[in-house]
């Protein structure tokens, strides 16, 4: 295997996009996976500032996920975050089948969440550093 240059990495297309049937809505989505700061982006999402104390608040994470990943054919996202909480009450079969493909093609996985709530713990939620919330959408490539 070619050893990558600076130019090579920073123009590759790496961030998929996958059709996923949902027979609850009745159709298809498309669902993309997060750039590296999108996803430091969702995990700093799950934060929530109670005060002067921060907190792990993993409620309605995967109806999150799939606002965060869920685009159109040109790649903007389809949801707001202000969506998140409608999206919550559909059907958890279908936001969780839409989060499984999300969460794999950002490299999420279950583990990793754990591990995040755990050394979130560790730290004592301390919230001298905030998460960036630029809200960026990064491009997409459809595979």
């Amino acid at each position: 295997m070619a050893l990558l240059t600076r130019d090579a990495i920073l123009k590759a297309e790496d961030i998929h996009t996958e059709k996923v049937d949902v027979p609850e809505w009745g159709g298809e989505v498309l669902v993309r996976g997060l750039s590296g700061r999108q996803r430091d982006e969702f995990e700093g999402s799950l934060v929530e500032h109670r005060g002067r104390r921060a907190v792990m608040n993993t409620a309605n994470m995967r109806a999150k996920l799939v606002a965060w990943s869920v685009v159109d054919e040109e790649g903007k996202r389809l949801f707001t975050n202000g969506d998140v909480p409608e999206l919550g009450e559909h059907s958890a079969a279908a936001v969780n089948r839409i989060y499984g493909v999300a969460a794999r093609l950002s490299g999420l996985s279950d583990e990793d969440v754990d591990e995040m709530v755990a050394d979130f713990g560790k730290t004592g939620g301390d919230s001298s550093s905030s998460p960036s919330r630029n809200g960026s959408t990064g491009q997409s490539k459809k595979s």
